[in-house]
């Protein structure tokens, strides 16, 4: 029998084991990069399909993008985001059995959702609104010129010097007026024999019965909203209450008097006011509710029309004060109605009547222009004067509503809400939006406290082949 040597098969055998442990583990390389890549298209895939649910009509009404924890129910909380989350991934994990052709092919992978976890939120209300109030800022940020704040700056700084906004004429012309009848019926000693009784008609008393019908129904004709909301179930009730989620994100940093003008300019973009009010809206004046903060529709607007109207009239006493040629008309109107009662306390008392009833006349014509409109003049001169002194007592308010130069009713909107705390302004905001959502179908339970504006999340994926899976993700709109 002839002998045969064995090396090469010893030789094969050896390099095929060599080559076949070095397959193997390039399979379970393949495979574990292959795992980690898909669990991560996964979570990605899961995430950005969280983040395209983002509330519609908030963002139609408002261009804000926010997710609704509750989707549309009572219940809000990262619960219902993470089942969400949750499905998403499951949904994109290839973990059943595929059939193509006659062949049966399995997953390679195995992989599948072990849990999903929110650690982070942030929600449109944190920070008493500071969350809302910087995507509010981002939404305008492109499309508002800066230029209109230096406008801004310059009223308020003309308002704070000139004391516009603390004058109180409306109390001071009652103290005249009141010291003008307290000399009524007095006895004036005109000779060591003689006396006469003091009787004074106060020149002002046309306009004086005119100012209490209320400045409103002197300024428009126009038939006013009677829109009410009920706000014990709106966000700044409940925040009083305790009643509100919260996140634990940082808070985004927008104090400063760019981002504030940036926000006030975005109210007045998306909400109503006088003159510009929206059907849809569950106030038709919302921008006088933010200033305001009453829940009706006219009391809203009476407050801000009354506020108008004190500056105006502190504006246009100013004006006459320095003005020779009125003054000089109001001391001979003076003159005028104290007659032979020339006593030297009197005169200076009539003198404030007329020149506050003058300055009370403009400031109706100034307001009713406003609501028509037109612009007037933060600080009048002569050119921009529209009654005279005789116009004005006798009581006839008829004119008003002239295109004009000046401030618009809108930069009176933006003065008040400079001059309105802004975290107040923040909240009665989140009201008016809660309150708009809510009219709209399917929304009956929306709640800002419920929209997450961002989240960080923890999903564990595993393996049926032992790879596990820790996957830290962060996403903010």
């Amino acid at each position: 029998m002839k002998r045969q040597d064995g090396y090469l098969t010893v030789y094969l055998t050896l390099c095929i084991t060599l080559i076949l442990s070095l397959y193997l583990v390039l399979i379970d390389g393949a495979r574990r990069s292959g795992a980690g890549l898909e669990a991560a298209c996964a979570a990605e895939a899961g995430l950005q399909s969280i983040m395209a649910e983002y509330h519609r009509e908030l963002f139609r009404q408002y261009n804000l993008f926010a997710v609704d924890s509750s989707y549309g129910t009572s219940v809000c909380g990262r619960k219902n985001t993470e089942a969400h989350l949750m499905e998403y991934i499951k949904e994109n994990l290839n973990t059943e059995e595929i059939f193509l052709s006659d062949y049966l092919y399995r997953d390679f992978f195995g992989l599948k959702a072990d849990d999903v976890e929110l650690t982070d939120i942030s929600i449109l209300t944190d920070g008493r609104g500071a969350v809302f109030r910087a995507r509010a800022i981002e939404a305008v940020r492109d499309d508002v010129g800066l230029h209109l704040l230096e406008e801004l700056e310059e009223w308020m700084q003309v308002i704070e010097v000139n004391g516009l906004d603390t004058f109180a004429p409306e109390e001071e012309k009652r103290e005249a007026d009141e010291k003008i009848e307290e000399f009524n019926g007095k006895e004036m000693q005109i000779s060591e024999e003689e006396s006469i009784c003091v009787e004074i008609v106060n020149p002002t008393n046309e306009i004086e019965s005119k100012r209490r019908t209320g400045i409103l129904n002197l300024v428009t004709d126009k038939e006013l909203s009677n829109r009410v909301i009920k706000t014990d179930n709106l966000v700044e009730s409940r925040m009083k209450q305790g009643n509100i989620s919260r996140g634990n994100m940082a808070l985004p940093e927008c104090e400063d008097m760019v981002s504030r003008f940036l926000f006030q300019e975005y109210l007045l973009r998306y909400m109503g006011c006088f003159g510009n009010e929206q059907e849809e809206d569950a106030l038709k004046y919302q921008m006088e509710y933010l200033i305001v903060g009453e829940s009706g529709d006219v009391d809203n607007l009476k407050i801000v029309v009354n506020r108008i109207s004190i500056i105006r009239e502190a504006a246009n006493a100013m004006y006459l004060l320095t003005d020779k040629e009125k003054w000089l008309e109001i001391q001979g109107a003076a003159a005028l109605a104290c007659g032979i009662f020339a006593l030297p306390e009197l005169i200076p008392l009539v003198e404030t009547a007329i020149l506050l009833g003058w300055a009370y006349a403009e400031s109706v014509y100034d307001v009713k222009t406003l609501l028509a409109g037109g612009k007037v003049p933060l600080l009048k001169d002569r050119d921009s004067w529209h009654y005279s002194l005789q116009a004005a007592l006798s009581g006839e308010l008829n004119d008003g509503g002239e295109e004009g130069k000046g401030l618009s009713y809108l930069d009176y909107l933006r003065i008040f809400m400079t001059l309105t705390d802004l975290d107040l302004l923040t909240v009665r905001a989140m009201n008016m939006v809660e309150a708009d959502i809510r009219q709209t179908a399917g929304n009956s339970l929306f709640r800002l406290d419920a929209c997450y504006d961002g989240f960080q999340a923890t999903i564990d994926i595993s393996s049926s082949f032992g790879y596990k899976y820790e996957l830290n993700r962060k996403r903010v709109y």
